[in-house]
């Protein structure tokens, strides 16, 4: 790829002046001089935008359209800088500009998990960068420091905090506040979209982990073959629960290249959901919006990627960095990626938590069902102060195969006794496995 510069200045059009379109333009007047120059704005009600108070921040000259052409085919642009989000019409936008032989910066992890493998090919073709440092975590620099940081490692694994919505609301569940009445602060706060479920559900934080895999574990994976669990389960009783286990609540990503001998290689195990997570590991720690990732090398061991992941500056700040990595010249990583199958099955412990009409007989219904999947009970606990018409407890089982424990579960559920559906959480083990 070549590194040279098309002029002492790199000339910018940016799709989209929303949240971070506008606080990217605010932080490039911040750098003064940085060789960088916004020229061109595409957005739809472009007279409303040219009003908003960060406009001032945009060069007075530069163009401002609702034709996305107007950016797309101009010859004062060098670099495009998308940042509207989505799969349509993003791809074709982005697929145009590549070919048109511009480079590209986005913070779209959509775009990166589901079309990347052809996008990174349509731009070394042409010779182009296409940058996304901004697609998963905000601000942190996991990306770069993965791509650039760690490329000398072999990573296996990669677990961490990618959803800052989901961050937000569990923890301060663990404060003691109701699932609903967090979510309304958060959507209040902007946090959250008045439809959740993209956070909630784990679909967001399932294609950044994609797009972790791809770089970390050079793993092309199927965002849609990656199984993800609801947060909307979780009650403060769990976090009740939870801390008598010496752990929290946290919605976990996780991608690991499979170790199980019975796997062939070019497998990857791979979920997104809510966990318990031991207070000594650091996903615990997390707390607000923060992000947290961890890389798991087999040479370099543990790194953790910390820091705000949600907001207009923060990701404006992993843009302004693509961009002056842009401007500098600077060769892009290249890292190799193959197609991998993904399995959702795992060898863990697993937390079942149930709400029941008591009735003497329960615990050893409950106990067949799991033996008759190989499962072995580690602990049960039950608080005092509910009555027997609606009581629950948790069980916690010995290292079980994840995919045995649906089995079980499918069963209890039906369960006459049982008021409410049964949920199951993994608890994530926190290992020092030597990793030389």
């Amino acid at each position: 790829m070549s590194n040279e510069k098309r002029s002492d200045v790199l000339r910018v059009g940016l799709l989209g002046f929303g949240t971070v379109g506008s606080a990217f333009a605010e932080v490039l007047a911040a750098h003064g001089d940085a060789g960088v120059r916004i020229t061109r704005v595409f957005n739809r009600g472009v007279e409303r935008k040219r009003g908003h108070a960060l406009a001032k921040f945009v060069p007075a000259d530069a163009v401002w359209t609702e034709r996305v052409e107007d950016v797309l085919e101009a010859a004062d642009v060098d670099a495009v800088v998308e940042l509207m989000g989505g799969l349509d019409p993003a791809e074709n936008w982005l697929r145009a500009a590549l070919s048109a032989g511009k480079h590209v910066v986005t913070a779209n992890k959509q775009l990166i998990a589901y079309r990347g493998a052809e996008l990174f090919a349509l731009a070394e073709s042409k010779g182009v960068h296409l940058l996304y440092g901004a697609a998963v975590a905000g601000g942190v620099p996991v990306i770069p420091g993965i791509a650039q940081g760690l490329s000398g490692d072999v990573i296996t694994r990669i677990s961490g905090i990618v959803n800052g919505t989901c961050n937000f609301i569990l923890s301060s569940m663990e404060s003691g506040a109701a699932y609903g009445e967090v979510l309304k602060q958060a959507q209040a706060a902007g946090y959250a979209e008045a439809d959740p479920s993209a956070d909630v559900d784990g679909f967001d934080a399932r294609a950044k982990l994609c797009v972790l895999a791809r770089l970390a574990l050079h793993a092309e994976i199927d965002p849609e073959q990656v199984p993800a669990q609801t947060i909307a389960t979780i009650s403060a009783m769990d976090f009740a629960y939870a801390k008598e286990l010496g752990c929290t609540v946290r919605q976990v990503a996780r991608v690991e290249l499979a170790a199980r001998a019975e796997l062939m290689d070019g497998v990857v195990s791979a979920s997104v959901g809510p966990m318990l997570v031991p207070k000594t590991s650091p996903i615990a720690w997390s707390h607000g919006t923060q992000n947290m990732v961890v890389t798991s090398g087999r040479f370099g061991g543990d790194v953790v990627f910390s820091g705000h992941g949600a907001g207009g500056h923060p990701t404006a700040v992993a843009v302004m960095s693509d961009v002056r990595a842009i401007a500098e010249g600077s060769v892009q990583v290249r890292l190799p990626a193959k197609k991998m199958a993904v399995v959702g099955d795992v060898v863990a412990p697993h937390y079942l938590r149930f709400v029941v009409a008591d009735r003497p007989g329960i615990v050893a219904a409950i106990a067949g069902a799991l033996a008759k999947v190989g499962a072995n009970i580690d602990s049960i606990l039950q608080h005092r102060g509910f009555g027997g018409d609606r009581l629950p407890f948790v069980v916690t089982t010995e290292p079980s195969l994840s995919s045995k424990l649906e089995e079980a579960m499918a069963e209890m559920a039906a369960f006459d006794f049982m008021l409410e559906p049964p949920l199951c959480l993994q608890i994530l083990v926190v290992d020092d496995r030597d990793t030389d």
